[in-house]
């Protein structure tokens, strides 16, 4: 009954109200009736827009300019209160289920398990997977949890479970139906009896574990969060951050937030969590996040660390390391790329859809949207940059294609975006990291670095990439 109760204000926000009403749109761009219904059913799910207690005062336009602003405001997007075209992409975005207003109607006391053992179980299994792959998937996803703090999760296969994992379409016996392919693609509870803890994933859609269809492991992550407390996080980096992002190596591994955030909940672990980057760094598997120049140090960057390898022939072998916060007091985020421009003496940094402006370690620096750069809506990150100092261009790496940047005319060249392995002869698919160096361009990927000649094209040097690490 307590738990009902707790539920019955977001139920009320979600109950449709036929209502003529007026969004506010962007006014170069004509707002179609297919978008206004999914802004409008957008808004009630996951910010508590409640046309029917608006309707009799203001037929609800200034209510929905501020509900849009909101929804601008977590995603990091210019708050106009209109309905524009990078707005209403995001909302298309598939995404997870729970709101993303942190309100009465969801974790209002914080609420945590009470013990430090916690079983599951998986009642109801998908034909997408094999059983072995869904439980191993689970697995997986709960251990990023329990890494970070001290949870242990037992499973079992008969009785009473505290938290149940299942698969279901449309209406499903928690007055919470699924929505059908994207969209919503699942939702989870918070920690307490019943329902509490359950995880519902939805079976319209195509669950792996590999690269088609969407990630089972990083869905279950995100949803794992909600089931031991967590409520969404702003951070696009954070495995709490609401939509899905395909591909993305955020989804793998817990960002600071995520990491605050849980051990607020349950304290920390007997050993610690951020420091095994920097121990994992001569693994044989190990990859980059981001690389860049500062002034005579190429700077690596691995989750939420980072190295300094000075450039100086008479120290070389110096590497400097730590938590990039410490050097970086205005990013929190993982950073997905970073470029330098050497005339300038600045270094760019990617989070995310923001960029930040650096021409100083340990002091604050300004954000701007990558968007700036003209980039369209549906680039949410950038996973490398350089800059190519001679043409006064800089090459974005998004996915398996590249862009090229004119920093005198501050726009992108016409032609672009371009498959990578079209123009880069050697060079993988996918690039993690650039940096230029002695008039080399470095590109690394996976666990690789490619020194590549720009103007030969061609590639004339690989090496393992945490060599550069001294390993």
């Amino acid at each position: 009954m307590e738990l009902l109760w707790m539920w019955i204000p977001v139920l009320g926000s979600l109950l449709f109200v036929e209502i003529s009403w007026t969004l506010p749109i962007d006014e170069d761009q004509p707002l179609k009736r297919e978008d206004m219904e999914l802004a409008e059913g957008y808004l009630k799910k996951f910010y508590g827009l409640n046309v029917r207690a608006q309707a009799r005062r203001i037929r609800s336009a200034p209510a929905v300019k501020e509900k849009i602003k909101e929804m601008q405001n977590f995603f990091g997007l210019r708050e106009t209160g209109n309905l524009d075209s990078l707005t209403l992409d995001v909302m298309k975005e598939p995404r997870c289920g729970v709101p993303d207003v942190d309100n009465f109607s969801f974790y209002p006391n914080k609420p945590k398990w009470k013990k430090h053992t916690i079983t599951y179980t998986t009642s109801k299994y998908t034909p997408d997977m094999k059983r072995e792959d869904v439980e191993k998937s689970f697995r997986f996803a709960l251990k990023m949890w329990s890494d970070a703090v001290p949870l242990k999760f037992i499973k079992v296969n008969h009785g009473k479970a505290d938290i149940v994992f299942s698969f279901a379409r449309g209406t499903h016996g928690d007055f919470f139906p699924f929505d059908g392919p994207r969209g919503v693609l699942a939702h989870a509870f918070q920690p307490g009896e019943g329902l509490g803890g359950d995880v519902h994933f939805d079976e319209d859609e195509t669950w792996t574990a590999g690269r088609q269809g969407y990630s089972l492991f990083a869905v279950a992550a995100h949803e794992l969060g909600h089931s031991l407390g967590l409520t969404h996080s702003r951070d696009p980096s954070a495995i709490m951050y609401p939509n899905y992002r395909h591909q993305s190596r955020t989804q793998y591994s817990l960002s600071a937030d995520d990491v605050l955030g849980i051990q607020t909940l349950y304290g920390k672990p007997g050993k610690k969590v951020e420091s095994q980057s920097s121990l994992k760094k001569c693994d044989p598997n190990f990859s980059f996040d981001a690389a860049t120049m500062f002034d005579n140090e190429i700077i690596f960057f691995k989750n939420r660390y980072m190295w300094m390898r000075t450039t100086r022939t008479t120290y070389w072998n110096r590497l400097t390391e730590g938590h990039s916060s410490t050097y970086l007091p205005s990013i929190s985020s993982h950073v997905d790329a970073a470029y330098d421009i050497p005339a300038k003496g600045v270094v760019y940094i990617f989070t995310g859809h923001k960029y930040w402006v650096v021409q100083q370690l340990k002091m604050k620096s300004r954000a701007g949207s990558i968007h700036e750069y003209g980039f369209s809506s549906r680039v949410r990150q950038v996973d490398a940059a350089v800059h190519v100092s001679e043409y006064m261009k800089t090459m974005f790496f998004i996915g398996e294609f590249y862009y090229r940047y004119d920093e005198q005319k501050r726009q992108m060249d016409p032609g672009f975006p371009r498959l990578i392995q079209t123009d880069w002869p050697g060079i993988p698919r996918r690039v993690d990291a650039a940096f230029k160096l002695n008039g080399s361009i470095f590109l690394l990927s996976g666990t690789k670095s490619y020194q590549y000649d720009f103007r030969l094209k061609r590639v004339v040097k690989v090496i393992s990439g945490n060599s550069w690490l001294g390993c």
